[in-house]
């Protein structure tokens, strides 16, 4: 009984040594993978510096490149925390981009867009009013942002409810702006109301140049900074089903 009882003993500390070993070896191991994650991590931003060497096309192909990494489910992990830091004291966007408010568009993730890269204003229908403009004029003529892009979506609802002349409070108005839009198809033989998804997306897209036309129109502002080549204004539209967005012809 005594020799048994120290065998056990004996046992039971080579076990307990064992443990203990592989648990250090686990630590280590775990230790090592949340370096090498961090080392993956990008915490890099936009600075003044960098901003001011970038050219209209550049950022629009930044943006291209970043929706087919999110298509493809291949975003670039960040460091969100260390993005929040850099920032703190500055901005130096790349581009302002005026989406609708759906919340299947969700802007920076579509376009793979870290911390302090986009501006982003955000109205149902995307539509440009006196403050939306104003935002804009902000974004690029003050901020420094090279572009401006108008993305449209599809199964937009704002679009639906203009198509169909919805009228309730204060969505009447801003259903009013959309409407050019769905007026713009006199030639169209197909059903014009929100169930008909081809006349819905038409009108989205015709919805986003009408847009561009009006910032042009309203902001003599951001027109000349156009017209030099300082920013440049383009359109996009987003399927919702796909996560693709396609961009329009200026």
């Amino acid at each position: 009984m005594l020799k048994f009882s120290r065998f056990a003993f004996f046992f039971l500390f080579l076990l307990t040594g064992l443990l203990i070993g592989c648990t250090k070896e686990e630590n280590k191991t775990t230790s090592s993978m949340e370096e090498k994650i961090n080392k993956q991590l990008s915490s890099e931003v936009i600075t003044q510096e960098k901003q001011k060497q970038l050219k209209p096309d550049s950022v629009l192909q930044s943006l291209k490149d970043g929706n087919k990494r999110f298509v493809e489910n291949n975003l670039i992990q960040r460091d969100y925390l260390k993005q929040v830091n850099k920032t703190s004291q500055g901005q130096y966007p790349e581009a302002i981009i005026l989406s609708c408010i759906d919340s299947r568009v969700p802007v920076e993730i579509v376009f793979d867009k870290g911390i302090g890269d986009i501006f982003v204003a955000r109205v149902a229908g995307n539509i440009i009013d006196p403050n939306i403009l104003g935002s804009m004029e902000y974004s690029c003529k003050v901020s420094g942002a090279k572009l401006i892009l108008v993305l449209g979506h599809s199964q937009c609802g704002a679009i639906k409810s203009s198509i169909d002349n919805v009228k309730l409070g204060n969505i009447t108005g801003l259903l009013e702006k959309i409407q050019p839009s769905v007026q713009s198809f006199p030639d169209y033989k197909g059903e014009k109301s929100s169930k008909n998804n081809e006349f819905v997306d038409m009108v989205s897209k015709k919805n986003v140049s009408e847009t561009i036309k009006n910032i042009r129109k309203d902001s003599p502002i951001l027109k000349e900074m156009d017209d030099k080549g300082e920013i440049k204004i383009a359109g996009a539209f987003y399927n919702v089903e796909t996560g693709k967005v396609d961009f329009l012809d200026k």
